[in-house]
C-alpha cells in the first residue's frame, strides 16, 4: 500500500489515545475547527488535482494506472453534453461550420463523449489550459486535417478570452493571438513537410510518356511555410497526409520525382518508398532543429468515410451514428482491403520512422474511425459546392470530433510541459503527490468517523494529528516541488509553470 502502517497509526492514532486526553475541546471550538480543517483539506486536495498525472511512465505503471489508455475506448451517449462554443466563433472556416450550414443532427452528433479504456478523459478547461501555456505558443504544421484541429482549438480557447485576435507568424496561414495569457497558436500548411515544386514538362528530369510534368519532392528540405519556425514553438504537432500522396491527387501525368542534395534519386522511388525517405528526413530535420525541450506531437492518420466511391466518384457519408466497433475492420483493414484502409497503412510507416525520438504519436486514428457521422458531407456552405468538389467525407464538422482531439492533447501538453520542467525527477513528484493524495483521503474519511467524538478530544492532540497527517504532507511537497524546480529550471517562467 502506498500509505504506509505509520500513517495509518497518525490518523488511527485519535481513536486509540483519546480515552488519554485533557484537556476538553470547548464546545464553541468545535465550529470552528470544522471551519478551518475542512477547507484546508479541500484546498490540499485541489491543489492535486491540479496535477494531470502520467499515464505512461514506469512508476505510474507501478502505481496500477498503466492501463489506462487514453486512444482506446468507446464512444457514448450522453444526452447532457454540449459544445464549448457554436457558429458564431470567428476562427469558423466556413466548409466546416456545420451548425451555420444547417447540418442535420448537430445536437445528436454532438452529445457523444469519448469514454477511454480504464480511465477518465477531462474535458478541457479553456481558462486553467491557457494558465498553463501562458507566455508559450504551439504551432501546427501539416495539412488541412491540421487546419481542422486548429480552428477547433482556437474557438475553445477564446472561451478564456473574447479578446482573443488573429494573427499568424511569417510563414503562417492562420492563427490566433491571447493576449489575456500572452499566448499564440498558429498554423503552418505543409502537406508534404518538405518541399516540393511543380516542373514542367520541359525539365530534364523525371519525365514519363505521356507526363505533363512532374512534381519534384527534395526530401532533405523542409517546406517554406515552417523551414524556419524552430525556436519559436513551445508546442508543435505535425501531421503527414496519406491522400496527398496517392494516385488521385497525383496522377500518372503528374508523377512524383524524388530529388536528394539537389540530384534526383536513382533509381527512382516510388510513392510510398519516397514517403518512407521524406518522414525518414524531416524527423531528422525536426530532432535536430528543434529544441528538446520543445514538447514534440505527431498525429496520426484522420480517417476517411467516403462510402459507394472515392471523393471524385460520388462518394457518400451521410450517416446518422457512429459505426459499430465490429465495422471498422471492414472499412480500414489493410488486410480486408477496406475502402479507406490507408490511414492504417500510412500509420504504420509513421510509428515506424518515429522509434527512438522524442516526438510523441498522438493516435487519434481509432476514436475518430467509429464517427462516420461527424462529417460536413453535404453541407458545405455553398450551393454549389458538392457539385464542384463532391460530399466532404474526410474533415470534420465543428464542433465535433476535433473537440475531443483537443482533449486528448490538452491532457498530454499539461503532462508534457510538468516532465520538461521537472526533467527526471517528475516521476519522483508524481510518485509523491500520488502518496500524499491518499493519505488525505485516509484522513478525510478517519475525520469523518470521529466527527461525533470531537467535543472529547483536546485542542493540543487534534492540532498534532492535523499538523502531522496534512500540513507535514503539503509543505514536504510544495518544498520538493519547488527545490526541483529551482535546482532544475531556474527561470521564472519556469518557476510560474
Amino acid at each position: 500500500s502506498l500509505v504506509s502502517e505509520r500513517e495509518h497509526e497518525l490518523v488511527g492514532g485519535i481513536r486509540r489515545r483519546k480515552t488519554r486526553m485533557s484537556p476538553k475541546l470547548p464546545s464553541h471550538v468545535f465550529p470552528w475547527l470544522i471551519l478551518i480543517t475542512l477547507p484546508s483539506l479541500y484546498f490540499f486536495s485541489s491543489f492535486l488535482s491540479l496535477h494531470t498525472f502520467s499515464f505512461s511512465s514506469p512508476i505510474s505503471q507501478s502505481l496500477s494506472i498503466s492501463n489506462c489508455n487514453l486512444f482506446r475506448g468507446h464512444w457514448v451517449s450522453d444526452p447532457d453534453r454540449s459544445p464549448l462554443y457554436d457558429q458564431t466563433c470567428p476562427f469558423h472556416r466556413n466548409a466546416w461550420n456545420c451548425l451555420r450550414n444547417e447540418r442535420q443532427n448537430m445536437t445528436f452528433i454532438n452529445s457523444w463523449k469519448w469514454v477511454p479504456l480504464n480511465c477518465h478523459l477531462h474535458r478541457i478547461d479553456p481558462f486553467r489550459f491557457l494558465g498553463l501555456m501562458r507566455n508559450k505558443n504551439i504551432g501546427f504544421v501539416g495539412d488541412s486535417l491540421n487546419e481542422n484541429f486548429l480552428a477547433s482549438f482556437l474557438c475553445i480557447l477564446r472561451v478564456a478570452d473574447h479578446g482573443a485576435k488573429r494573427w499568424k507568424k511569417k510563414g503562417a496561414w492562420r492563427g490566433a493571438y491571447f493576449p489575456s495569457f500572452n499566448v499564440t497558436v498558429a498554423y503552418h500548411r505543409a502537406v508534404l513537410l518538405s518541399k516540393h515544386e511543380w516542373q514542367p514538362k520541359q525539365a530534364e528530369a523525371g519525365m514519363q510518356d505521356g507526363s505533363e510534368g512532374f512534381y519534384r519532392v527534395d526530401v532533405d528540405v523542409p517546406a517554406d511555410d515552417w523551414a524556419k519556425i524552430a525556436g519559436f514553438y513551445d508546442v508543435l504537432l505535425l501531421d503527414f497526409v496519406f491522400n496527398r500522396w496517392n494516385s488521385d491527387k497525383f496522377p500518372k501525368e503528374k508523377p512524383l520525382v524524388f530529388y536528394k542534395a539537389r540530384q534526383p534519386i536513382v533509381p527512382p522511388l516510388g510513392t510510398l518508398d519516397g514517403l518512407k525517405v521524406v518522414l525518414a528526413n524531416m524527423i531528422v530535420h525536426i530532432q535536430k532543429e528543434f529544441p528538446g525541450n520543445t514538447l514534440k506531437f505527431w498525429r496520426l492518420q484522420s480517417p476517411r468515410h467516403f462510402y459507394g466511391g472515392d471523393w471524385n466518384q460520388n462518394g457518400s457519408c451521410l450517416f446518422n451514428k457512429p459505426l459499430e466497433e465490429n465495422e471498422l475492420d471492414l472499412w480500414f483493414e489493410p488486410r480486408k482491403n477496406g475502402v479507406n484502409k490507408e490511414a492504417r497503412v500510412l500509420n504504420f510507416v509513421i510509428e515506424e520512422a518515429l522509434q527512438g525520438t522524442d516526438i510523441q504519436v498522438l493516435d487519434l486514428t481509432h476514436l475518430s474511425e467509429f464517427r462516420a457521422d461527424a462529417h460536413p458531407a453535404i453541407w458545405l456552405g455553398r450551393k454549389d459546392a458538392v457539385a464542384i468538389w463532391g460530399q466532404d467525407c474526410m474533415h470534420w464538422c465543428l464542433p465535433g470530433v476535433p473537440d475531443t482531439w483537443v482533449d486528448i492533447l490538452s491532457q498530454l501538453i499539461h503532462d508534457g510541459l510538468g516532465r520538461t520542467v521537472l526533467g527526471p525527477r517528475y516521476e519522483n513528484l508524481e510518485l509523491l503527490c500520488l502518496k500524499c493524495s491518499r493519505l488525505i483521503l485516509v484522513g478525510r474519511k478517519a475525520l469523518m468517523e470521529e466527527a461525533t467524538h470531537w467535543s472529547s478530544i483536546s485542542y493540543t492532540e487534534t492540532r498534532s494529528v492535523l499538523n502531522t497527517m496534512h500540513h507535514r504532507a503539503f509543505f514536504e511537497l510544495l518544498n520538493t516541488t519547488l527545490d526541483m524546480v529551482e535546482r532544475d529550471s531556474p527561470s521564472s517562467v519556469v518557476v510560474k509553470s
